[in-house]
């Protein structure tokens, strides 16, 4: 099969949106069962500090993985449990069971399960799904939009913006090291309204035009792959803070709009 990105068949596209909702789907049953419940027993997966992982977090992503071996087998997975499997159609699944296991584990609904499919140029389709509040952020492949219990809705990231009015997130107010927390910070100061701890949910909520900034640093590829693709069908920009390809992880700049982007660009590069 060739690359959805190159042909994108209607055919295959359709098909891989079916397989991806599956697996948001089987995702939410593990996870959800686990969620503010007594049974949670974290782990640790770090030598020193605190890196935790669920049964939660594995049993979401051998649930994707399964569905995956029956559909799409000829496709590479990157998982952050279970690490990479090699494919031969040139798409690979790019899966995060839960972005956010420490607020899974303090109760608080601000995680998410990250579904994302690259092409050899990067992300081309992603969900970000909310469970517990029963929202869907999906985007590439022809979609936009937000799907829940209270219907359906197009995704359109915030436009006409500028810094000094932008709302900006972040997940942790130390953003990573010395030199990244003082680019940070050159933004923040500019900035109207600075919101910290949403993980992936923030992505979600720029999408959905509420709001304008998401900066981070220290990002693994299962980290950003689904929000990139869901931000940019919502009309949004993301780079990383030299203005280059953010997929592979690292830094991610996420803006609604290319002029807010450019503006808060330049202060982290120090312009």
């Amino acid at each position: 099969m060739t690359s959805a990105n190159k042909t994108n068949p209607v055919e295959d596209a359709e098909r891989i949106v079916a397989v991806a909702h599956r697996l948001a789907d089987a995702a939410r049953a593990e996870t959800l069962s686990l969620f503010r419940s007594p049974a949670l027993r974290p782990d640790n997966k770090a030598a020193t500090g605190f890196d935790p992982v669920t049964e939660a977090d594995r049993a979401s992503e051998r649930a994707m993985r399964a569905i995956l071996a029956a559909e799409r087998p000829e496709d590479a997975i990157l998982g952050e449990e279970y690490g990479a499997q090699a494919g031969r159609s040139g798409l690979t699944w790019v899966l995060d069971p839960i972005d956010g296991t420490r607020a899974f584990m303090a109760g608080a609904p601000s995680w998410g399960v990250l579904i994302g499919l690259s092409d050899a140029r990067g992300p081309i389709y992603g969900i970000v799904d909310q469970p517990h509040l029963d929202e869907r952020f999906e985007g590439g492949l022809g979609h936009a939009r937000l799907i829940s219990g209270r219907g359906t809705v197009p995704l359109r990231a915030r436009r006409g913006v500028a810094l000094a009015q932008a709302t900006l997130m972040t997940t942790y107010p130390e953003v990573g090291d010395p030199a990244e927390h003082a680019a940070f910070s050159r933004v923040a100061a500019r900035a109207r309204l600075v919101r910290y701890g949403l993980d992936c949910y923030a992505y979600a909520l720029l999408a959905a035009g509420h709001v304008d900034l998401v900066i981070e640093a220290g990002l693994q590829p299962y980290d950003v792959a689904a929000p990139i693709a869901v931000i940019q069908a919502a009309g949004g920009v993301v780079t990383d803070w030299q203005g280059g390809p953010a997929h592979g992880g690292g830094t991610i700049l996420a803006a609604g709009s290319q002029e807010l982007h450019a503006e808060a660009l330049a202060l982290l590069k120090g312009d």
